[in-house]
């Protein structure tokens, strides 16, 4: 009997009985998340579905470093957690030097998108649009002051002070919303047991947010493989 899952408002499966209790096990199905079959009139939460149904227990790994420990039936189908952005973080980091910064920007979206349908009450997006605002708003003043200087020494005003400034606190302050909400997601729903680092999430953000989702997507697609071997 398959059943289809209902999360915030979006729609996952249909799973079946069995595939429930593997998803609840590894952590991607919550048991508080609700159930529904066709033969069924209402929605019931997944922990009324299974009942007295065994669940192996999935503990996760914690460490003060970053630990990929996949769990018995981890790798659950994209629809109920996406993967995270799969472009290798050397090719971001190409990408940016070329464009001269212009590309880490697009990029830090693209996680935040990604963060903000797995973890919808991330305030890591809010972070990201003012810090995008403010970013824009530096880039506007910088070129404005060189094209009025026509080749003398640039003088910068206090405004373009305080706007550079703000957007580096702001840059701060949503890396570190991310690192918290990824942190969230990866020790809860997924539990891989990983810990990011301050320091490098300080200096290196999106960059170094992407060598850890690299890591992650090799070790949920190494974990399909072996889900469709047996």
């Amino acid at each position: 009997m398959p059943y289809q899952i209902s999360r915030g408002g979006q729609m996952y499966g249909p799973y079946t009985l069995e595939d429930l209790q593997r998803y609840v096990a590894s952590g991607n199905v919550l048991l508080t998340d609700l159930a529904k079959s066709e033969e069924m009139a209402d929605w019931l939460p997944v922990s009324q579905i299974l009942g007295g149904a065994p669940v192996a227990a999935v503990a996760p790994v914690y460490s003060s470093e970053p630990v990929y420990a996949p769990t018995p039936g981890y790798g659950a189908p994209a629809g109920v957690y996406p993967d995270p952005p799969n472009l290798n973080w050397g090719l971001v980091l190409l990408f940016g030097v070329l464009t001269c910064g212009v590309f880490f920007p697009v990029w830090e979206l693209v996680q935040t998108l990604w963060m903000k349908r797995v973890q919808p009450q991330t305030k890591a997006m809010t972070y990201y649009i003012v810090y995008i605002i403010l970013w824009f708003l530096n880039l506007a003043t910088s070129v404005g002051n060189a094209a009025m200087m026509h080749g003398e020494v640039p003088q910068t005003s206090p405004m373009a002070v305080l706007i550079g400034l703000a957007t580096l606190v702001m840059a701060i302050v949503y890396r570190f919303a991310m690192r918290a909400s990824i942190e969230q997601h990866f020790n809860g729903p997924e539990p891989i047991g990983l810990r990011l680092g301050p320091v490098m999430t300080f200096f290196f953000g999106a960059l170094y947010f992407q060598y850890h989702f690299n890591k992650i997507n090799e070790m949920k697609q190494a974990a399909r493989y072996r889900s469709f071997g047996q």
